[in-house]
C-alpha cells in the first residue's frame, strides 16, 4: 500500500504533450502546505505548461498529479478547482461588459475551508478595485486588471493559488504594488502559492523556494532564495534575461 503524501501538491514524473509535441518530460516537484514556491527558467521550457498540467487544462499522459494526498491526474478542470485550487493565467481573462464588482461576484464559491473571502476583504486588499467597482473590468489598466484577476481568484476561497507571470506587462511601480499585495496575502493567510515568473528578481521576492527549470520541464536545480542570491554563476547562466 502506497504511503499517503504529506505534500499539498506533488508531481510525480509527469509527461505532458501539446498534440505530438512532448513538452514536459519527466517532471517531479512538490509543495508543502503554506509554502510559496516558484518555477524559474527561460521562455519555452515548460513553466506555464506545468501549471496547466496541475489544473487539468493540459493533463499529463504519463505520471501523476497529486493534490492534498489525492491523485487528480485525469480529473476534469472543475473538479480539480473544487479541491481548492485557484489559477491566475498570464492572460487575465477579464469578462468584458461586466463591472469590476460583477467580475468578482461571478467567481464567488463556497469552500470547505470556510467562506473567508468576500467583496469587502478583496477591496481591503486592493483598495483601487473598490474605487473602480462600477467600472467595466475590461477598461482597467494592466495593473488593475491583475489586481482584479487575483481578487476574483480569492473569491473562490482557494487554499492553493497558481500564478502565471503576475508581473507580465506591468510598469515597475505597478509591479511593486502587486508584489506587495501577494506577499501580504501569503504572510497573513498562508495560502500555498506556486508562481511562474520570467523575472527572477520578482520571484525571489515572492517565494522562498525555487525550481530551476530547463528545456522540456527538466529540473536543473532546487534552491532557496538565499542560495540563488549567493550564487552569481547560477544567475548569469540560467536566469539572466
Amino acid at each position: 500500500m502506497e504511503e499517503k503524501s504529506n505534500y499539498i501538491i506533488e508531481l510525480k514524473d509527469i509527461h505532458t504533450y501539446y498534440g505530438n509535441s512532448h513538452v514536459i518530460q519527466g517532471l517531479s516537484l512538490f509543495l508543502e502546505k503554506g509554502e510559496a514556491v516558484s518555477i524559474l527558467g527561460k521562455n519555452g521550457v515548460g513553466k506555464t505548461t506545468t501549471l496547466r498540467s496541475i489544473i487539468g487544462l493540459n493533463p499529463p499522459k504519463l505520471g501523476r498529479v497529486i493534490i492534498d494526498g489525492e491523485d487528480v491526474t485525469n480529473w476534469p478542470v472543475h473538479k480539480i478547482i473544487n479541491k481548492g485550487i485557484g489559477y491566475i493565467p498570464a492572460e487575465r481573462h477579464i469578462f468584458p461588459g461586466l463591472t469590476v464588482e460583477e467580475n468578482l461576484k461571478i467567481a464567488k464559491r463556497a469552500s470547505n475551508i470556510g467562506n473567508y473571502w468576500d467583496l469587502d476583504r478583496v477591496y481591503n486588499l486592493f483598495p483601487r478595485l473598490r474605487e473602480r467597482r462600477k467600472q467595466d473590468g475590461a477598461t482597467l489598466s494592466g495593473g488593475e486588471q491583475q489586481m482584479l484577476t487575483i481578487g476574483r481568484c480569492l473569491m473562490g476561497n482557494p487554499k492553493i493559488m497558481l500564478l502565471d507571470e503576475p508581473s507580465q506587462g506591468l510598469a515597475p511601480v505597478i509591479v511593486a504594488e502587486v508584489v506587495k499585495s501577494i506577499i501580504d496575502l501569503w504572510r497573513e493567510h498562508r495560502i500555498t502559492l506556486l508562481i511562474v515568473e520570467q523575472n527572477f528578481r520578482i520571484a525571489l521576492k515572492l517565494a522562498q523556494r525555487h525550481y530551476l527549470m530547463e528545456i522540456k520541464g527538466r529540473i536543473k536545480n532546487h534552491l532557496t532564495t538565499e542560495e540563488i542570491m549567493n550564487n552569481e554563476d547560477i544567475i548569469k547562466k540560467h536566469l539572466a534575461i
